[in-house]
């Protein structure tokens, strides 16, 4: 447990840099698996980040050749040298995968995702639900629950037809298409893929935008973002009301004011 709160897991990586929190899965033997304590270190992460007043942008990445090569499925089943309970999938995914993947597309704080190599599974569904996603044009998307012959989780059939459409999300989910990085970004489902070399620099470019900006306005609009998907015209425009009115008491909103009539860019301060 560090000073901060923060606390690093088996197989993931957790650190606090100023007001960028760097959430690393590292496993890269097993193309960075997720397994239960990982999963649980990052909700615990991302929970703690959303209240944490000094953080301003979370970062998930993956070590080594690979961004996340899906759950750790092998090691979950075996583990104990017998086979699970009959139920048990049922009993844990709602306090794990299903507890993840709503916190990173709920959380006010902005989360951007790297993706290099493989982002399969629940490691696609990271990558889909982050805010902004920066991939390699070469890195692979694989939803591989078809080949494997079971049925998706981590919210794979809310977010996918949601970003890429329903014909799309059949081929992924039905077929077991995969994409490439820069397919990926040509339908729309991460922000943008670079070349390999290029991926610390643009993830970066980024982060910095996302770390120096108007926190409070940001997460408010994520939250709109959200509320859009079940909220009528007349209710959405409600909460644009509320959140103009949450924003407009920020110390960065009367910053921005001062900024437009100096003729100067704005020095947000996340308040």
């Amino acid at each position: 447990m560090s000073d901060d709160g923060y606390r690093s897991v088996d197989g993931l990586t957790v650190t606090l840099e100023g007001p960028v929190l760097e959430l690393e899965l590292d496993r890269p033997a097993k193309r960075n698996a997720i397994d239960d304590t990982m999963t649980v270190g990052l909700i615990d992460a991302i929970d703690r980040a959303g209240r944490d007043e000094d953080v301003r942008v979370v970062v998930l990445s993956g070590a080594g050749d690979h961004f996340c090569g899906g759950a750790d499925i092998v090691a979950r089943n075996s583990a104990g040298g017998q086979r699970p309970r009959v139920g048990s999938i049922q009993r844990r995914v709602p306090s794990l995968a299903h507890r993840l993947i709503p916190l990173v597309v709920s959380t006010q704080t902005p989360i951007v995702c790297r993706v290099q190599g493989w982002a399969a599974g629940i490691g696609f569904q990271l990558a889909a639900a982050a805010d902004f996603t920066i991939a390699t044009d070469d890195s692979t998307f694989w939803e591989p629950f078809s080949e494997r012959g079971f049925t998706p989780d981590s919210g794979a059939t809310w977010l996918l037809p949601r970003l890429v459409g329903m014909a799309r999300s059949r081929e992924l989910l039905l077929l077991g298409r995969k994409l490439t990085g820069s397919e990926a970004a040509e339908w729309g489902l991460v922000h943008a893929s670079v070349r390999p070399d290029d991926l610390g620099r643009a993830t970066s470019e980024v982060v910095d935008q996302l770390r120096c900006g108007p926190t409070v306005a940001l997460g408010l609009t994520k939250w709109l973002l959200g509320a859009t998907h079940h909220e009528t015209l007349q209710d959405q425009l409600h909460n644009e009301a509320l959140a103009l009115e949450l924003s407009s008491r920020s110390d960065d909103f009367r910053e921005g004011l001062s900024a437009f009539k100096e003729k100067r860019p704005p020095d947000f301060t996340g308040r």
